[in-house]
């Protein structure tokens, strides 16, 4: 395995400092160093560009950014027995990595990138989805973010990728596919990890749309959880939770209220989250 930079190597970092995964917080440590830069470089080029990462672990993924030349890494870690293995690596790259004690879905990531800023991760599998609704959430859009380039085990990255009419479709196409540009960009598996998980993983990228069909993202999540907690009902039925007149509001966004969710795609949902009051 050829090295990125000249920092122990990452086995050696993980036995130093006592840094076994745990499965509570969601814990796969990537140790090839040759992969970690891989994805970084699907981020793009890094030459002067600020990176937000969320779960660095020991820091594969870290080093990699850095020594691809991302002037400024902001790496956000939860588990505090890290903290010492990705100070080393502070120290080794003075004043580009900052390093950030705390829960990723409670900091203000936003406030922390100062700017626009990519975000890249091997994110924790328990917090993958909530942080990626999260961004796609954002306010003001376009959002901080300029792009993604993130790993999901690969059952989620299909759901992210998906469009009308595909198996894996659902809410969390619908939201990728409103306000991004989501692709799979390759695979990984399972021996790339310590411990090995249990299913094959996919670096995901998104790009943001910079202007994406109007809705109100409260409204349009509301519309699409409704209609796919009871996808094969029709329409018709699923979204009695949601409008007093399903079929009014079906006819009002140009849709038939025989249709199932998987049938209806990201302009149909966004046309229907702008229709009518929901009642709940």
């Amino acid at each position: 395995m050829a090295q990125i930079d000249d920092l122990p190597p990452l086995r050696d970092v993980i036995s130093r400092f006592g840094l076994d995964a745990r499965k509570s917080l969601g814990q796969n440590f990537l140790l090839d160093l040759n992969l970690t830069a891989r994805i970084a470089r699907a981020s793009g080029d890094l030459e002067g560009a600020t990176v937000v990462e969320v779960g660095p672990g020991p820091g594969g993924l870290t080093r990699a950014l850095l020594a691809g030349g991302a002037r400024r890494v902001v790496a956000i870690e939860r588990d505090e027995r890290c903290l010492a293995a990705l100070a080393e690596i502070a120290a080794h790259y003075p004043g580009r990595l900052e390093v950030v004690s705390g829960d990723a879905l409670a900091v203000d990531m936003a406030a922390l990138a100062g700017g626009p800023a990519r975000i890249v991760a091997n994110l924790p599998y328990n917090v993958a989805t909530p942080l990626l609704v999260g961004w796609l959430r954002t306010e003001p859009w376009p959002p901080w973010w300029t792009s993604a380039t993130l790993m999901f085990q690969r059952e989620v990255a299909e759901r992210i990728v998906a469009a009308a009419g595909d198996d894996a479709y659902g809410r969390l196409g619908v939201l990728a596919g409103w306000r991004s540009e989501a692709r799979i960009l390759f695979e990984v598996g399972p021996k790339a990890f310590v411990p090995p998980p249990k299913v094959t993983s996919a670096i995901v990228h998104l790009v943001p749309r910079p202007a994406p069909l109007a809705a109100d993202p409260d409204r349009l999540e509301k519309v699409v959880a409704a209609a796919f907690n009871q996808r094969r009902k029709m329409l018709r039925s699923s979204l009695k939770s949601v409008f007093a007149d399903p079929e009014a509001a079906l006819a009002a966004a140009g849709i038939e209220p025989t249709r199932r969710a998987e049938e209806i795609d990201v302009a149909g949902f966004a046309a229907l989250a702008r229709t009518g009051s929901p009642e709940t």
